[in-house]
Order: structure tokens, then sequence, then C-alpha cells
């Protein structure tokens, strides 16, 4: 059966849903959305599908929809995500939503009970963990081959001179870091926050939080919108008793560590990855793969529930910051 896709919201990121789904023999791309007539009209000639200037106009057509990519933007680039996706949910449209599952908690909560109540597939776009590189790691700690995993560190930073909000580094940036850091070790239990404002800057543009897991794992988190360049932009370290991997760069390069042995093993392009660019099509290929395969909602890897967990995280790292003080992440509940 060919997959009915739509795309609400039309700018970058929208347009690299719709190269990927247009690639994707499971699928037929039908419907983008957006309420800038021009960028729908445009995307509508480019793609061949239909153009709709607002989720209630698409709806109202009667056209057929399988599942929605919301690739909207908006403050702290979650803002405006709630509305078209709570839409789209209420119709019994399954959703892929960009990244920050929002920017306000309680409409991150508002849009994964609604998913839950209605048992319709949800999930968000946090590309990082959907990496061949990222799955060999996990593997390998399923599998006990770190054995024991005491530590988890992750650096992710970019130069990014966005001044928009006090937090915008942390709800637009973190989504990813986080999301990585429960990927291999679970849920967080409590952080401690520390941050600095780049020179010139106006918002917390560099920030380190310290991270306690529920299993006891511990880690750090180093981020900045002030770094990057030739000293790259992201490395996950995880450290076990037995041994410790390392990956870099999202999805290029994977090392293997053996605490007891001079020997290791690195992995270079796994899966013929080579950049960032390219984890949109494995996410959106696993996102497809899913809905294809009829998995519930429950089962959704990357799910609404795993993107409003790592917005928790951001804010007990605010709050931390905010107040000086160690500080729980809220658990929830449906």
């Amino acid at each position: 059966m060919t997959l009915k896709i739509g795309i609400v919201g039309m700018g970058n990121i929208g347009n690299i849903h719709a190269q990927v789904y247009k690639e994707n023999p499971k699928v037929e791309l039908v419907a983008v959305c957006d309420i800038i007539k021009e960028r729908a009209d445009r995307a509508a000639e480019r793609y061949g599908a239909k153009a709709f200037y607002s989720v209630k106009e698409m709806l109202a057509s009667g056209i057929h929809l399988d599942a929605c990519s919301v690739t909207t933007a908006g403050k702290e680039n979650g803002g405006d995500h709630f509305i078209p996706t709570m839409e789209l949910l209420e119709a019994g449209i399954a959703v892929l939503g960009e990244k920050p599952i929002s920017n306000n908690i309680e409409e991150a909560k508002q849009m994964v009970a609604l998913a839950r109540k209605k048992k319709i597939p949800y999930a968000i776009n946090l590309n990082h963990r959907f990496t061949p590189a990222a799955r060999r790691a996990k593997q390998w700690v399923e599998e006990g081959r770190l054995g024991s995993i005491n530590m988890i560190n992750m650096r992710m930073w970019i130069n990014n001179p966005n001044e928009s909000s006090p937090w915008f580094h942390l709800r637009a940036l973190h989504p990813h870091s986080f999301d990585v850091m429960r990927y291999f070790c679970g849920d967080v239990k409590r952080v401690v926050a520390f941050m600095k404002k780049g020179e010139g800057r106006t918002i917390w543009s560099n920030t380190q939080v310290l991270l306690e897991f529920k299993n006891g794992v511990i880690g750090t988190l180093t981020g900045s919108y002030d770094a990057g360049g030739a000293f790259g932009l992201e490395r996950c370290e995880v450290v076990g008793s037995k041994g410790r991997f390392v990956l870099e760069e999202a999805c290029e390069h994977l090392h293997f560590y053996n605490r007891f042995s001079i020997e290791s093993e690195t992995y270079n392009y796994l899966g013929g990855m080579r950049s960032f660019s390219e984890t949109f099509k494995d996410r959106i290929g696993v996102w497809i793969d899913q809905l294809s395969s009829g998995a519930s909602y429950e089962e959704i890897d990357g799910s609404g529930l795993d993107g409003l967990k790592a917005q928790l995280i951001i804010e007990a790292a605010i709050k931390s910051w905010e107040t000086g003080s160690i500080v729980e992440v809220e658990e929830v509940e449906f």
C-alpha cells in the first residue's frame, strides 16, 4: 500500500522532508501546506502535490492523508507546532513533527496526550539517533559489550548567531543532545546547569549540564552556539566497566575501545552515511517503514513522548541555572 503524505510548513526543513518523501517508493506526496501562499504554490509545482494554505482547508478538502510532517518553526523553532499538530491528530492523521516538540511544555504534553488517547502514531524528527553508527553503538550497549555503563559525555555545538530569545540555544538545539543521551542511557533523574553568554551575545549561548540518570549513570552535556567550525560539531562518549565507544559527528565515525586491551575498532561512514544532512532520509525512512508495517503509537521510534522527555530535561536545566540548584526532572504520566 502506498502511503499518502502531506507536509505542513514549506520552509527549508519542509522541503528537505519533501525531497526525502519523493525519493521513497512507499509513499506519494499528495499535499503541501503553508500559510504563506507563495511557499505552498511553489512547493506544489515542484513536487506535483496539491497546495493548501491552512490545515483546516486541507482537511476540509476531503483529500486522503495517511500521515503528515509538521515542519513549522516559530519561537525557539517550536512555537508553531501545536495548532497544526492538534488539528491533524484530532482528524486521526499520524504526525511526524520537527524538533523541538514545542518550546511550551504544557502544549507538548497536550500533543502527546492526544496521540495516546486516540492511539495515533506521533513521532519527532530526533534524527541524530537514526544513523547506522548510532544503531551499532546501541547494539553494543544492549549486548553488554561495554559492561555496566558508568558515564556519558555529550558535546554538541554550532556557530549560530541567532539572538531571538534567552533560551533559544537550549530549546532549539539540545532536544537532539538529550535525546541521544536518553537513547543510550535511559531517563534522567536530575540535573544541574551552568551557562554563559558569548561575547556580544544577549542569549545564554553556552552551557554545561551535569546529569544523573535514573539507573545511576552520570553524564555531562557541553553545548554552544559560539563554537564549531574546524573543531567538529558533535561527539558522544559512553563509558562502561569493560569498554567505551566514541561516536563523532552524529554518523561519520564510531570507535570502540576495550578497557583491558590496546586493540580498538573504528568504523567510518557506516551504511555509507557521510553527513548530518543524510540523517533525514534514514529517520523519515524508519517512520515510513513503521507506518507501512502497521506499528502502533506505542511502538514508534523517536516518539512524541521521547521529544517531550528531552524537552523536560531542558526545562529542568533552565530552572537549575535560574535557581542555582539541583533540579529533579519532571516525570510524566498519561
